[in-house]
């Protein structure tokens, strides 16, 4: 059946005539935003609020939550019986996104006011549980499982969620048992997690599947009313604690017989609460306005079949209309408002009705009277007479709007809007999906009367301004339309208009020419690789820290192939992604294996950064938006770009704004740590190259200590290292064969090659590991060479300060243990001989003194001659030596020095021993300055008493 327009249904008055004068639920569900599952329009936060009409009485809810949860008064215990505009479960789903702190309240569309309202500065994050009665309907039977423990009750689950094993341990007993808590233990587990919030949906549902005198595992069905009971006594006691729970409207809804038995009882213990919704706009404000325009609706049949149409309309595109659409009463209301759409009243009564000279119910008269008589006189064939309707090429129309505005709209409608000269019209006339339906000019005018009051009012401007896509759309598409061509028309409008703004899913005309135009014009002149690729490398700042050198956006050739650490920054286009990881992998693979034309040999020494996959293309078009702003600052101060004080200022913010998203988008983009490691087993040979990826905390200030952190916790760079590990690396892939002693240099450098040793951090972390390591038995010995069987320098389970050199050897321990011995069996071995010198030098004394009488033995006559007797000479007790050293064999001859002759002296007990150390350098040429810091720093660090250069 063909639907009739306005103008054959109702006839306005004579002095008109003159001119002298949804039904549809969203697919919300609680439990599923709660498991993360839920569509984005649902689960994500800022969205949701973006698409939710916060009417007066879910404002009145919030306003109570909010107070609640930071302790200031507030109802504990809120249920949900009356229709608060947008549903039960759309109201619990804003309390639970504005409770749960995820996203921060200044990106929730109206939630600002509502905690500035209530003098609250930043609401504290509050625990959350949620109790979906269908969702829980088997909990009464048969026990949830939250890793090994068993929840078996209502309460239980409540505590889980709340708190864990810690806040279930409260009621563990409760719920093992099936006993109902205490209001005390209730009240423990609530404070204990406060500030917190209960969530109950369909409570009747899982509560009446209690019959009585039958016990479940879940408990009775009066233990359930207890523990409700118990429950709301236990949150009068925590004053940041409340709980919310939907309870059916009607017995019908309630089901059973048992189910409104059940309602009854929770009906009793939750208590009734005032009710909170108020209707946006009077039913007498409506029929006011119909009466005074309209003579009669000579089709009523006619009108409702247009109305339901409408309703059936906005229920089959749920998504792309504003909430309240859906609630049965909007059909009501379309009735009750006909032939005006209701949300022609509502722009006119909630946004140009704070207009000072904007008179509410004359002001609405008068304006729609203009609005009536041109649209009959022109021929009007719209269902009903909506916001995409208003005749603004009409000179009488059109001035009556502007009256009540402020100057300066006149260019605006005529250049923007709607006339045979306006944009909208060579739009509509160029694009016959367009023109077939007049679809921008209908979208000019609904975005007009949303946002004119804004930018006209003196001092009654709305806190957020313009008007959201779905509303927009509310206020131009009829039944029998595609909404996606109102889509794409307010996707042209938004790339042509020069008045027209956009920001947050927010539309509004304004009569200063649009900055956000002129950005986006500007934007497409930056190339990617000339202009975007330079600012993100710039922006890419790490301090060293770690690394020996980071590597941003460089040409594999220009990465150095040394010692040091080095991070190497992947550009834009190496993106990786859990599930697209072959355009990062292949970029760093090719770094990996080769310095320009050459093969890399330390490849152990390189880890990579790569930017997000996901985040990316959002990335670049942040960094073009800061570069269009950044020129039209610069060209506003060269005077280049004329702009009045406001707009230059807007032009500042933005550039600000878009600087600090930026920042926060380089963190957000540049997260994937990438690092490449081999698997091998001695005698099995050596796997392909993996790579390990590790996402690096955004919020993090210093990057590169994040990095260095992620790398040690996941063992991927050793800082400090166990002698026992580098004892097992030996057996393992050194010390083979004959092989026992092996270059501690070689061992260093080998670690830096090859990617299935460890990544040391540098070659101080194996010199402190053999330091360490040495003095037991267990692990390895030193020497500074050798000669035959023989080791120079030789230390074992002993202490030593070590120098990591071509000359350092690891010894086999076993070896080493061999060596040590044959060390103290040939010291042992001249031990008696030493002594045996000593007696006989004594025997020659005695004998050339007799008997002690003075005398000597003649061998050849036997008798004794006497002879004098040589002065006894003094002890020597000071030593002092001097020796010239090679400084090419420096620690080979200090070695000897300590062995042949400080041994001597340390292994007497009381000796007291005092070695000191001359270094004189000269070069010719002067010493770098590289090498004096040098020089200086580790003078310092071994504690030299003088040191200096000198000319």
């Amino acid at each position: 059946m063909a639907l009739k327009p306005w103008r054959e249904i109702a006839v306005p008055h004579e002095d008109v005539l003159k001119g002298t004068f949804q039904q549809a639920e969203f697919a919300a569900d609680l439990s599923r935003v709660h498991q993360g599952s839920a569509t984005p329009e649902y689960q994500d936060a800022a969205l949701f609020f973006q698409r939710t009409f916060i009417t007066e009485g879910m404002r009145l809810l919030l306003d109570s939550v909010v107070k609640r949860l930071a302790g200031r008064g507030g109802d504990p215990v809120v249920q949900l019986q009356t229709a608060f505009g947008g549903g039960k479960t759309h109201t619990l789903l804003a309390v639970y996104h504005l409770a749960e702190g995820k996203t921060a309240t200044s990106k929730l569309q109206g939630i600002p006011p509502i905690l500035d309202q209530a003098g609250i500065a930043e609401l504290p994050k509050a625990k959350i549980a949620v109790l979906d009665g269908v969702e829980l309907l088997g909990l009464a039977s048969k026990p949830r499982m939250h890793g090994g423990v068993a929840v078996r009750t209502l309460w239980g689950e409540l505590a889980w969620q709340l708190g864990g094993a810690e806040a279930y341990a409260l009621v563990k007993e409760a719920d093992e048992n099936g006993t109902a808590p205490g209001k005390g233990e209730l009240a423990a587990v609530l404070s204990s997690q406060a500030p917190c919030i209960v969530l109950m949906d369909e409570l009747v549902r899982y509560v009446s599947q209690f019959e009585e005198g039958k016990t479940l595992s879940g408990g009775t069905y009066d233990t359930q009313l207890s523990f409700i009971q118990s429950l709301t006594e236990a949150l009068k006691a925590v004053p940041n604690a409340i709980l919310l729970a939907s309870l059916p409207f009607s017995d019908r809804e309630a089901g059973s017989q048992q189910g409104v038995k059940a309602l009854r009882a929770l009906e009793h213990y939750f208590g009734r609460v005032q009710a909170l919704w108020k209707p946006v706009a009077t039913e007498e404000a409506f029929e006011i306005v119909r009466r005074r325009l309209f003579a009669n609706v000579s089709d009523r049949l006619g009108a409702e079949d247009v109305c339901k149409a409408y309703a059936d309309f906005y229920a089959e595109n749920s998504g792309d209309f504003p909430p309240e659409t859906q609630d049965a009463k909007y059909l009501e209301r379309l009735k009750h408002a006909y032939p005006i759409h209701p949300e022609v009243f509502d722009r006119l009564y909630e946004d140009w009705s704070s207009l000072d000279n904007f008179q509410r119910t004359r002001g609405v008269l008068k304006l729609m009277a203009k609005v009536i008589h041109r649209l009959w006189t022109s021929g009007n064939n719209d269902l009903m007479i909506q916001p995409g309707s208003l005749p603004l090429f009409d000179a009488d129309t059109r001035n009556e709007a502007i009256y009540y505005l402020s100057p300066g709209w006149d260019p605006v409608l005529e250049r923007d809007i709607d006339g045979e000269r306006a944009m909208t019209t060579e739009l509509d006339n160029a694009k016959p999906l367009f023109g077939s339906i007049h679809a921008c000019r209908r979208i000019a005018r609904a975005v007009f009367l949303g946002s004119a009051p804004d930018a006209g009012a003196v001092g009654g401007a709305k806190h957020h301004r313009g008007i959201e896509l779905e509303r927009l759309l509310l206020g131009t598409a009829q039944p029998g339309q595609k909404v996606g061509h109102y889509k794409d028309g307010v996707r042209a409008l938004v790339d042509r208009l020069q008045y027209l703004n956009s920001a947050s899913n927010r539309y509004w005309f304004d009569i200063r020419p649009n900055l956000r135009r002129e950005m986006e014009d500007r934007k497409r002149r930056f190339d990617l690789r000339e202009d975007v690729y330079p600012f993100i490398k710039d922006k890419l700042r790490f301090a060293s820290g770690v690394f020996g050198g980071v590597h941003v956006f460089t040409p594999s050739a220009d990465v150095p192939d040394d010692w040091s650490l080095r991070l190497v920054v992947l550009p834009p286009d190496a993106t990786f992604g859990r599930a697209a990881q072959t355009l990062a992998v292949d970029a760093a693979t090719a770094i990996l294996k080769s310095r320009g034309e050459q093969p890399r040999q330390k490849q152990n020494r390189l880890v990579f950064l790569a930017p997000d996959a996901d985040s990316i293309s959002r990335f670049k078009d942040q960094v073009t938006s800061v570069l269009a702003w950044a020129s039209i600052v610069s060209d506003v101060k060269g005077g280049r770009l004329n702009l009045d004080q406001h707009q230059s200022r807007q032009a500042s913010q933005s550039l600000e704004q878009a600087n600090e998203a930026m920042g926060r988008m380089v963190r957000e983009t540049y997260k994937w740590l990438l690092t490449p490691l081999q698997e091998a087993k001695p005698g099995k040979g050596i796997g392909d190259i993996q790579w390990d990826h590790f996402q690096i905390n955004p919020a993090v200030v210093n990057r590169t200590e994040e990095i260095e952190k992620v790398l040690k916790e996941h063992e991927l760079l050793i800082t400090e290292w166990a002698p026992v590990h580098l004892a097992k690396m030996m057996n393992a892939w050194f010390w083979k064969d004959d092989t026992t002693a092996v270059s501690a240099l070689d061992i260093w450098q080998k670690t830096c090659c090859y990617l299935y040793l460890p990544r040391l951090r540098d070659a101080d972390t194996l010199r402190a590991t053999v330091n360490t390591g040495v003095a037991s038995r267990d692990f390895f010995g030193v020497a500074y060479g050798r000669e035959d069987d023989r080791f120079q320098g030789f230390h074992f389970s002993e202490r030593t300060t070590i120098i990591l050199d071509d000359s350092l050897l690891l010894i086999e321990p076993k070896v080493a243990s061999d060596f040590a011995a044959k060390l103290a069996q040939e010291a042992a071995e001249r031990e008696p001989a030493i002594k045996g010198r000593e007696v006989g030098d004594g025997a020659a004394g005695g004998a050339s003194s007799g008997s002690g009488a003075g005398g000597a033995t003649n061998s050849s006559s036997g008798k004794t001659v006497p002879v004098s007797k040589p002065p006894t000479s003094a002890k020597k007790t000071t030593f002092f030596g001097t020796v010239e050293i090679d400084p090419i064999k420096a620690k080979l001859q200090f070695s000897d020095v300590a062995e042949e002759v400080l041994m001597l002296f340390t292994q007497k007990p009381g000796v007291k021993v005092r070695v000191s150390l001359e270094i004189e350098a000269e070069a010719p040429g002067g010493f770098e300055d590289g090498v004096q810091r040098s020089v200086r720093e580790n003078c310092n660090q071994l504690k030299f008493k003088n040191h200096e250069f000198g000319e």
